[in-house]
């Protein structure tokens, strides 16, 4: 770790040294995270029980006195064969609650499931948040989705891919929509239909031999519509992991469809940065994400619901 410390300039060593006691502060200032399983009678086409066969969410509570009724239902990354549950969620969720916003970290199932179950689990981990939102203090209007590269695609595909919820279902959380009131795509995967495609999480989601109208439908820079929720997009042009294309072509979606859409493509960043507590210049994105939201008023306090 010393060995770490002395490669970096000063300026660095800041930034990495506020950033690890960032999180032991949070543990201690903050409710513990709760965990629950979406399915508590087992996952829809689960092959088994362990945890890789029960999706979950955790949920980071804000105080009281900082919350804002607004949450964020966070999708890591992993290319759809394992999850970033570090960097990209505890790390996220934490931030998260730092500053008001309740997070909702979930675990997806990943490869060897494929299409449709990431899906339903993201779908779900949405209605499920609105179930519970008068007893967690949140907006059930303000709940957006935040996805880091493959995570970002599924946070895309619920973005353009949603219902309004089957007032006839047994289940009362079924009840609830599954639209996101805004997306936030951080080095996202995209298209599955352009030489930018990461072809892993393609593989991974979908199998060796998809459907080519499947493979279309999750292209979804093709499948927004004026009714996609507004969104936030980030990338960098040294990504070659999943090239900034991918945020490009929704970002050109976003606004021939009319809905809302800030972008910021940074020129320095390897794929997988995360909130990037290590990159003096990309560790801006975090905050202009909270200028975005306190631009739409879902940093304010919202009114009894």
């Amino acid at each position: 770790m010393l060995h770490y410390f002395e490669n970096l300039c000063p300026g660095k060593i800041l930034t990495v040294l506020g950033f690890l006691l960032l999180i032991p502060i949070a543990a201690g200032a903050f409710e513990e995270p709760k965990t629950l399983l979406l399915w508590e009678d087992g996952a829809p086409g689960a092959r088994g029980e362990g945890s890789a066969d029960q999706p979950s969410i955790t949920v980071y509570f804000p105080p009281e006195s900082t919350r804002t009724g607004t949450a964020v239902v966070v999708f890591p990354g992993g290319g759809y064969g394992h999850l970033a549950m570090s960097h990209e969620g505890d790390q996220v969720g934490r931030w998260l609650i730092s500053h008001g916003i309740t997070g909702i970290v979930t675990q997806y199932r990943i490869s060897p499931y494929h299409y449709p179950a990431p899906f339903l689990d993201a779908q779900r981990a949405i209605r499920t948040v609105r179930h519970f939102s008068a007893q967690w203090g949140i907006d059930p209007n303000r709940v957006g989705v935040m996805g880091f590269s493959a995570g970002g695609h599924l946070a895309s595909t619920v973005a353009t891919h949603f219902d309004t919820g089957d007032s006839s279902a047994v289940d009362s959380v079924e009840w609830e929509s599954s639209r996101p009131d805004f997306a936030v795509l951080v080095y996202p995967v995209i298209s599955f239909t352009t030489g930018y495609t990461h072809q892993g999480s393609l593989h991974n989601l979908l199998g060796a031999s998809p459907d080519s109208e499947l493979v279309r439908s999750l292209s979804n820079e093709l499948q927004v519509t004026s009714n996609t929720p507004p969104t936030f997009l980030v990338a960098t042009d040294e990504d070659t992991v999943v090239p900034a294309e991918n945020s490009v072509l929704f970002f050109l979606a976003l606004r021939k469809a009319h809905v809302p859409v800030e972008m910021h493509i940074f020129e320095p960043g390897q794929h997988g940065f995360g909130l990037a507590p290590f990159r003096p210049i990309l560790s801006v994105w975090p905050q202009l994400f909270l200028n975005w939201l306190q631009g739409s008023g879902l940093l304010s306090p919202a009114g009894p619901q």
